[in-house]
């Protein structure tokens, strides 16, 4: 239905205190299981490094670490969310994938100027679902204009 968006709904947890985020699911790839990433000099201490994936050589992002939230160990429901930032495949780690679901438009509010610690630029608004609250994300806001160039120099000297 026009009047609902789908949702791809993760978590990020923050030591006892777990947040959910959703992410439109027009911005989600594909979602694979947490493989450890080559590391690479000279990058943003978010960037944990690149991976092959069928291929194709995809930087990969913590996502936690990008939001200034304290990252803790990786377990079994870690993922990575592959999406797309800027015309640029990107891998976005997370602490669990959840589920799928359909959010009503008028069950979304606009963003406030933070939530959880992250600023407004990379949320399009908060979705209340019975006693939930999640955190929408634009995921091609993730990464400013600098940072996008900077990952596809990255992609280009691994391949090359």
């Amino acid at each position: 239905m026009a009047d609902e968006t789908q949702m791809v709904v993760f978590t990020l947890k923050a030591g006892e205190t777990v947040c959910e985020y959703g992410v439109p699911i027009t911005q989600v790839q594909e979602i694979i299981r947490l493989t450890v990433p080559t590391k690479l000099p000279q990058v943003p201490d978010f960037v944990e490094g690149i991976i092959n994936l069928r291929g194709r050589i995809i930087p990969i992002i913590d996502l936690k670490k990008r939001f200034g939230i304290d990252t803790s160990h990786h377990t079994e429901d870690t993922r990575i969310m592959v999406v797309e930032v800027g015309g640029q495949t990107v891998g976005v780690v997370v602490d669990e994938v959840t589920e799928v679901l359909r959010l009503p438009q008028d069950s979304i509010e606009p963003p406030p100027t933070v939530a959880g610690g992250i600023t407004a630029e990379y949320l399009t608004g908060v979705g209340k679902l019975d006693n939930r609250l999640l955190i929408m994300l634009d995921m091609t806001k993730i990464l400013t204009e600098g940072e996008q160039a900077q990952l596809q120099e990255l992609e280009g000297s691994a391949v090359g």
